[in-house]
C-alpha cells in the first residue's frame, strides 16, 4: 500500500483507469471469453484507490464517442476523487473546435485516440490528425498517445512538431512482454524520451505479458528501459483497470510498480505515485 507521510500535502494519483457501463455493440473491443464484460463505475473503483493509498484517479475513454466523454465528465462532476478526464473527439475533423468547445470543463484534461487500432503505421502525423492537435493548445489539454512498437516513430515525429504540446505516452509503448522482446522497442522508446514535453505512463504491463502466467521479474528489464530514458520526473503510475483484470488483481498491478520504485528515494517515489500526474494533467483536487 503506498504511504504518505510527506508534512505537505500531496496527492497520489491513479493516472489511467477506465469507466464503462458494458454494451456488447458499443464495447465490441472487449472479446466474449473475457471476464470484463460487465460494468465498472466509480463506486467498484472508489474502495481499490482507498485500501492502496491513492486519493483520486485519471478516467480515460474506453470508446471513440463524445457521447462517452460527456458520460465519463458526469461521472467525474459526481465524484470528486475523479480527478480528470482523458476523453475523445474526431481530431480529423474540421470542425474538431467546435467539438472541444462542446465538451470544454474543468475536469476534461486530455484527449486520446486509439492509434494503436490505426492500420497505417503512420496514422499519427497524417494532415487531418496533425491539424486536430494543433487544436489542443487553444483549450490547454494534453494528449494520450496509445501505439504499438511499431508506431513509435511516427509519435516522435507527431511530438516533434508540437515542442508546446504536452504528450504521454500510455503503457510504456505497449512492448511484447510476452515473448520477452525488447526491440523493436526498446530504440524508439530512447527517441522519444528526449522530447521533453512527453512523460509515460507505468501502466497497461500487464496485460503485455502472459496473462495470469508473469512473474514480477519479467517486467523489470522494461521498467528500466524507461526509467533511464524519462527519469523520476516524467514518470506516472497508473493501473488500467479494469481491463489489468485480464491479467491480475489491482493491488497486484500497484504493488508490481511500487516494488520497483522501492528502491528509489521517496522524493522520486512521490513524484511518480502522484506529483508528476498531477502536474502533467494540471489536476485540482478542491
Amino acid at each position: 500500500m503506498i504511504s504518505n507521510n510527506s508534512k505537505v500535502l500531496k496527492y497520489f494519483v491513479d493516472s489511467h483507469q477506465h469507466f464503462w457501463e458494458y454494451d456488447e455493440q458499443q464495447y465490441s473491443w472487449i472479446q466474449p471469453d473475457w471476464p470484463i464484460r460487465r460494468s465498472y463505475l466509480p463506486a467498484d473503483l472508489k474502495p481499490l484507490l482507498r485500501d492502496t493509498g491513492f486519493d483520486g484517479c485519471v478516467a480515460v475513454q474506453a470508446r471513440q464517442s463524445i457521447e462517452e466523454t460527456r458520460w465519463l465528465l458526469g461521472l467525474a462532476e459526481q465524484n470528486r476523487f475523479v480527478a480528470g478526464v482523458v476523453g475523445w473527439v474526431d481530431l480529423r475533423s474540421p470542425d474538431v473546435g467546435e467539438q472541444l468547445l462542446d465538451i470544454s470543463h474543468p475536469k476534461l484534461v486530455g484527449v486520446r485516440h486509439v492509434a494503436q487500432d490505426e492500420p497505417d503505421d503512420r496514422f499519427l502525423v497524417g494532415k487531418e490528425f496533425v491539424r486536430g492537435i494543433g487544436r489542443l493548445k487553444d483549450f490547454d489539454l494534453a494528449y494520450d498517445l496509445l501505439v504499438y512498437p511499431r508506431q513509435l516513430s511516427a509519435a516522435t515525429e507527431l511530438v516533434q512538431m508540437f515542442p508546446q504540446q504536452r504528450f504521454v505516452l500510455d503503457h510504456i509503448g505497449k512492448p511484447n512482454i510476452r515473448e520477452q522482446e525488447i526491440e523493436p522497442w526498446r530504440t524508439p522508446i530512447r527517441d522519444l524520451a528526449r522530447e521533453p514535453n512527453v512523460y509515460c505512463k507505468l501502466s497497461g504491463m500487464v496485460t503485455e505479458a502472459k496473462w495470469d502466467d508473469w512473474q514480477a521479474s519479467d517486467f523489470r528489464p522494461y521498467l528500466d528501459v524507461v526509467w533511464e530514458a524519462f527519469g523520476e520526473d516524467r514518470l506516472m503510475i497508473g493501473s488500467d483497470w479494469p481491463v489489468c483484470l485480464l491479467s491480475s488483481k489491482y493491488e497486484v498491478v500497484i504493488g508490481l510498480i511500487e516494488e520497483y520504485l522501492s528502491e528509489f528515494s521517496s522524493n522520486a517515489r512521490e513524484k511518480v505515485y502522484g506529483e508528476n500526474a498531477t502536474r502533467f494533467y494540471k489536476l485540482k483536487f478542491n
